[in-house]
């Protein structure tokens, strides 16, 4: 990274100048890590109180589950989180039903970690494949778009897909396997619209070259209707434990034998590529400040610690070509023309169509539910 006068870096967490909204108050401490304290009692469940909320989610769940197939469902990339999440839900003893959405872009060590996970804990699954040729569209409209959230077409699938599921199964139970510890910082302007289908839909109007007529889609009043008519309830059950990421890997390992990725949503390959190549190349963005910020504020890594690891990438050059390698010739797409993309100005959420009024409106009504105690962190 070229830092110049301006470079600001947090006093509290590693947020730099590299997220372009970021402040600073007098003690040098980023609007940021503000935010996710502020939060903080809200979305992370006080220790004394922890057992108590989550035995009686567990029986809520089950309560409401007696006479159906299954009970709740859960997301299921093969990553940490959420294999950590199906681990303790069979443990609790609930019934769930594995929801897994294949955008074309598993590693071959994510489809093994699922299989195993599934075979062990004898939890049933539901696969939800994305048209190859549709979403390939969709994914270089992004690309073209020259944003730095590529990755909100799958998140906005994956969503969609677990809704649906949920009226499907006739669950009203989402099991989250997101957690406030390592996901509560996160710039909007390195990451928005995962809920927001009118950026997603406006992003691929202008840039994309074939219709989407497969693609899995919730708009803001279908997200109404799921929350307020069919009443599905998105539970985030890892914020109702101690969770440290590296002592679930250690766990899942012994108990699943689970094989590591080496680093957040490395379970995808177009993840990894977009983590570790364009965003630090392109946009000089570097998400691991991101996902060692939380760890820092709740005392589950030194800030020193996190400095040091940012001091190195994650891959050498060489590992990094040959993902960039693979990554083109699966979109069919030529060194000459991907290089012209990496040459376009960057862009913003705020250069596209959007409802970011309407979806900021729709987080405050949510964390107001919180706070009175009848939504679920």
């Amino acid at each position: 990274m070229n830092v110049n006068s301006d470079y600001r870096i947090c006093t509290r967490c590693v947020i730099d100048t590299t997220d372009a909204d970021i402040t600073f108050d007098e003690q040098g401490i980023c609007n940021n890590c503000s935010a996710y304290m502020e939060k903080l009692p809200v979305r992370i469940i006080p220790e004394e109180k922890r057992d108590a909320e989550l035995a009686k989610i567990i029986e809520r769940i089950k309560q409401d589950g007696k006479g159906n197939e299954y009970d709740c469902i859960i997301g299921l990339s093969g990553g940490t989180d959420s294999t950590y999440l199906a681990y303790k839900i069979k443990e609790f003893g609930l019934r769930p039903i594995a929801i897994h959405v294949d955008n074309g872009w598993d590693s071959e060590l994510a489809v093994k970690n699922i299989e195993k996970t599934l075979k062990k804990l004898d939890i049933p699954l539901y696969t939800h494949v994305i048209d190859w040729e549709e979403f390939r569209d969709i994914q270089l409209s992004f690309l073209h778009a020259s944003v730095p959230d590529m990755e909100i077409p799958t998140d906005h699938a994956i969503l969609s897909v677990l809704y649906q599921s949920a009226v499907k199964f006739k669950t009203k139970y989402i099991l989250s396997g997101s957690n406030y510890n390592d996901e509560g910082i996160l710039p909007e302007s390195w990451a928005y619209g995962h809920i927001d289908w009118k950026y997603v839909k406006g992003i691929h109007q202008r840039f994309g070259k074939m219709p989407m007529k497969t693609f899995p889609h919730t708009s803001l009043s279908k997200l109404y209707y799921y929350l307020l008519f069919k009443r599905i309830k998105t539970i985030a059950i890892l914020n109702y434990m101690h969770f440290e990421k590296a002592k679930a890997r250690e766990l899942l390992k012994e108990k699943l034998d689970w094989f590591d990725y080496g680093g957040k949503h490395n379970e995808s390959v177009y993840t990894k590529f977009i983590q570790d190549y364009i965003l630090p190349k392109k946009f000089n963005i570097d998400k691991r400040k991101s996902h060692f910020s939380g760890p820092i504020l709740r005392g589950q890594m030194s800030r020193a610690e996190a400095l040091e690891k940012l001091k190195y990438p994650d891959m050498d050059e060489k590992s990094l070509q040959d993902l960039c390698d693979y990554v083109l010739k699966k979109f069919e797409l030529s060194e000459e023309e991907f290089q012209r993309i990496m040459q376009l100005p960057v862009k913003t959420s705020n250069d596209y169509p959007s409802n970011k009024k309407l979806v900021a409106k729709l987080r405050k009504l949510l964390n107001w539910a919180r706070k009175k105690g009848v939504a679920y962190s």
